[in-house]
């Protein structure tokens, strides 16, 4: 299984990025997948998750700003993220789960600064 996370970078406050999450190994339609971040010296937090259904769930920080998305053709899953703010500063990871499976990307650093 392997969850490969790209598209992190410096971009100036207001600006966009978006993340995509190559995933192998796993049936991808079946999973719920999900993107989290982690601050320098903070606990790894919940951005934004799709169902296989395609529902959405979104922390209340990022809720108007990112949108997440999945192309199940190509067990891929977005996060495009608008109106950057330096509070997104992170690395940002991908997560697969399916009932008690969960497997995590490598992450892809976001840098929110002027």
């Amino acid at each position: 299984v392997q969850l490969q996370a790209f598209g992190g970078g410096l971009v100036q406050p207001g600006g966009s990025l978006r993340l995509s999450c190559a995933a192998s190994g796993i049936s991808f339609s079946r999973y719920t997948m999900g993107w989290y971040r982690q601050a320098p010296g903070k606990q790894r937090e919940l951005v934004a998750t799709i169902a296989a259904g395609l529902s959405t769930n979104y922390a209340d920080s990022v809720k108007g700003r990112f949108t997440i998305s999945r192309d199940n053709a190509k067990n891929t899953v977005y996060l495009q993220m608008n109106t950057l703010k330096p509070e997104d500063t992170a690395v940002y990871y991908c997560n697969g789960r399916f009932w008690s499976e969960a497997y995590w990307g490598q992450g892809t650093e976001v840098t929110v600064s002027s």
